[in-house]
């Protein structure tokens, strides 16, 4: 169902409620909310894992953050969390030139208060459609003006409404250090995007953007953040800040980066800055686009392949550098077959590798293998020699995993050295559906 379409219902169903109040016509509140939410759409960063636990069943307070499960965020145990999406305003003073929100742009433009966020928030939740809010804006007026906004709905809903779901609200790095720090004492997550991966794409693309603001405020989270740990470490009731952390998101195929260059700097936020998360987003056409812009966006499978990337970096011991050598000489990821199948073809000579003896190192570097499935198998070969059809239990293909691997009853005879493997292991070639097409 079409966006503005499914929160008209559900915008119905709240009038309904009399959840708002009548200086708020039905027509212009659906109105409003259909092209608020359709403007969050490109807004990727909105996992809402590792925050910490919170729930009413002592009849105290509204909502929580532990509920399975408008916009559907994972997390990494497979949990779905329901969240309302969606931004303050699309006015905004800036210009950058990817964002079908910019100033430039003949764009519908609508606005809420943070009070009917608020009561949108607390309606939606009460009728169970979601578990949470993600709150973004365009600037408007100014970047603290909107920035005091944001923080007051979240402080609004904790502080007024008890309410205990979950809330992630992305700050505006040129707004003073002062707010950008309250938004973390209510909210469980923070973000700010970093753009482009590139400080000249970023001063090319959007030039009312600074690379060294952004990093500023990223730095100023990141301290808060570690120091909030601390002090929960050594004083039972420590205020919390930000316990979800923080997260960032970068654009992907606006300004002619190459994957190497979007993995080192991925790397290097993490190192910097501990984020929780990297997103990537695909650059979509938009409506009057600059001519600074490309006329096409890039594969789908260009963002996955580096969500891939990312979680060798993040789960199976990959250094930057060894992501890198997994890619084709222009820097790019191939897309025909994931990192890691890449990586173990460059490097032939580690296989196969022996699932009894090796280590867990060196399991995980094993194309086919993910960490669930290491831990089996780490599990199983200590009451038994690990054989093929132990394999078939935690895997989805074996024959996949037959080059690269010796067990009990198995040991391949130069499998990993024929020289048409790569074409043997490459999946079949599907159309991608496009996300927002």
């Amino acid at each position: 169902m079409p966006v503005a379409g499914w929160f008209g219902q559900i915008g119905l169903a709240m009038l309904e409620m009399g959840t708002y109040h009548e200086h708020m016509p039905a027509d212009d509140l659906i109105d409003r909310l259909g092209i608020l939410a359709d403007a969050a759409k490109y807004d990727a960063s909105c996992a809402s894992s590792g925050t910490a636990k919170r729930n009413s069943r002592d009849a105290k307070g509204l909502g929580s953050t532990e509920g399975m499960g408008i916009c559907h965020a994972y997390a990494p145990d497979g949990r779905c969390i329901s969240l309302l999406k969606l931004l303050l305003t699309n006015h905004c003073v800036f210009d950058c030139h990817y964002c079908v929100n910019r100033k430039s742009s003949n764009v519908r433009r609508a606005r809420f208060t943070p009070q009917e966020v608020v009561e949108l928030t607390l309606g939606f939740y009460r009728r169970n459609f979601i578990e949470g809010l993600f709150l973004s804006s365009g600037i408007v007026r100014s970047s603290n003006h909107t920035m005091e906004q944001l923080v007051e709905v979240a402080r609004c809903l904790r502080e007024d409404h008890d309410f205990r779901g979950y809330i992630h609200l992305k700050t505006i790095p040129e707004a003073d250090p002062e707010l950008v720090h309250q938004a973390g004492l209510w909210a469980d997550r923070v973000s700010i995007n970093v753009e482009l991966p590139t400080a000249g794409g970023l001063a090319r693309l959007a030039p009312d953007k600074d690379a060294a603001t952004i990093a500023g405020a990223m730095g100023e989270l990141a301290g808060a953040i570690t120091e909030a740990k601390d002090a929960g470490k050594r004083y039972r009731h420590a205020p919390r800040f930000a316990p979800a952390g923080q997260s960032t998101q970068m654009i992907v195929g606006a300004d002619g980066a190459s994957d190497a260059e979007i993995v080192g700097r991925a790397s290097g936020l993490y190192a910097d800055y501990r984020l929780r998360r990297v997103y990537y987003s695909a650059f979509s056409p938009i409506p009057d686009a600059s001519a600074v812009l490309p006329l096409r966006r890039p594969p789908l499978l260009r963002e996955h392949r580096l969500y891939q990337s990312d979680w060798l970096l993040r789960f199976y011991g990959y250094a930057p550098g060894e992501v890198r050598a997994a890619m084709e000489p222009d820097g790019m990821l191939p897309l025909d077959i994931d990192p890691k199948l890449a990586w173990a073809l460059k490097f032939r000579e580690r296989f196969p590798v022996d699932l009894n003896t090796a280590p867990r190192e060196a399991l995980l570097r094993v194309p086919g293998l993910g960490t669930r499935a290491v831990k089996g198998l780490l599990a199983a070969r200590r009451h038994r020699a690990v054989r093929l059809a132990d394999l078939a239990k935690l895997t989805t293909s074996v024959e996949r995993l037959r080059p690269f691997v010796v067990t009990a009853d198995w040991r391949p005879t130069a499998l990993v050295d024929r020289e048409d493997l790569r074409a043997r292991l490459a999946p079949r070639r599907e159309t991608q559906l496009e996300l927002f097409g």
